[in-house]
């Protein structure tokens, strides 16, 4: 009988959202179960095993499962393992063997990546990456998250590890400090927790500029509020984009010196800014970019819709 579908996992910090997905990127049913409501791996292992077999059961489609592709946090595509994630409490000190767990239970082959590589993973299946074999996509959420593929190879290192560029040091000198324990990464400039960082910092430094964000006192500003202050037009929303995009255009610019990729594809919440991001992006690289790689990288918005690109991309670790 032909295998026609494979099941995409994405594990959130809260929950973790289940799909069946076919050949086609089209996502035919979902399921879910918390993340964080057991004492171990195991116990998640058990419960997102338990899920998965009521999916296809449901379905009727024991005999045309492929295998199942799971996107996590510090998800370790070499061994299936997550190795200490911060966030999930049953993973924060030890590495868990999720993959192995999971075929334990499934009777399926599992295979593991980071989130961020998930989604570069879906981007070239389904994505604004189709036909491209060189580029970078960076995710701009809570943290900021990046894919590299190379040669139309996903690279990730002999650790499986490779292509944190969230935390790559972009302020030297009394940078932000991270949740990583550093100070300066990336990501605590060029994500919506940042782009809120720093809309708090430009409040105090510019007492001068009339703002909307002014108004706003609890809850605390978010990246959201600054992108709605400018599409009014807001002057001091308008600063913190250019701002961050600054960062980011400085940041590709290295980027593109170590992989030489056609395109960077911006996804996540904060690229939905578009082009109060991308103007400030593109006008950074035009002036820092080494001069061989001029015009030959574009910065493109992924049009992957963000409910579903998630699953999309963990389900294309399913079918290789």
């Amino acid at each position: 009988m032909d295998v026609q579908y494979v099941i995409g996992v994405d594990m959130g910090g809260t929950n973790t959202v289940i799909g069946m997905v076919d050949a086609r990127g089209n996502i035919l049913c979902r399921s879910q179960v918390s993340t964080t409501d057991y004492s171990t791996g195991a116990e998640y292992a058990e419960a997102l095993g338990s899920a998965i077999n009521d999916l296809i059961e449901q379905n009727d489609l024991k005999d045309k499962i492929k295998g199942i592709g799971m996107g996590a946090p510090n998800g370790n595509m070499n061994d299936g393992t997550i190795e200490k994630a911060a966030n999930i409490p049953w993973a924060k000190t030890v590495n868990v063997p999720i993959a192995a767990l999971v075929t334990k239970k499934t009777g399926l082959p599992c295979r593991l990546t980071n989130d961020a590589n998930a989604a570069a993973l879906g981007e070239m299946a389904y994505g604004s990456a189709k036909g491209l074999k060189d580029f970078i996509v960076i995710t701009l959420g809570t943290g900021l998250g990046s894919g590299i593929v190379a040669g139309g190879q996903l690279i990730v290192g002999h650790d499986g590890f490779a292509g944190e560029l969230g935390h790559s040091i972009m302020v030297r000198q009394n940078g932000r400090l991270c949740g990583c324990g550093r100070t300066g990464c990336l990501e605590t400039y060029a994500s919506a927790t940042g782009v809120a960082r720093t809309a708090r910092e430009f409040l105090e430094l510019y007492p001068e500029k009339k703002s909307v964000l002014r108004e706003i006192a609890y809850p605390p500003i978010t990246s959201k509020d600054v992108f709605e202050a400018a599409k009014a037009g807001d002057e001091l929303a308008l600063r913190i984009f250019e701002f961050t995009g600054k960062i980011l255009g400085a940041a590709f610019c290295d980027f593109i010196t170590f992989s030489s990729p056609q395109a960077i594809i911006l996804f996540g919440g904060l690229a939905h800014a578009g082009e109060f991001l991308l103007e400030p992006i593109r006008k950074e690289m035009e002036n820092q970019i080494l001069n061989i790689y001029q015009g030959k990288t574009k910065i493109l918005i992924s049009q992957l819709n963000d409910a579903e690109a998630a699953i999309l991309g963990a389900s294309a670790l399913a079918w290789e």
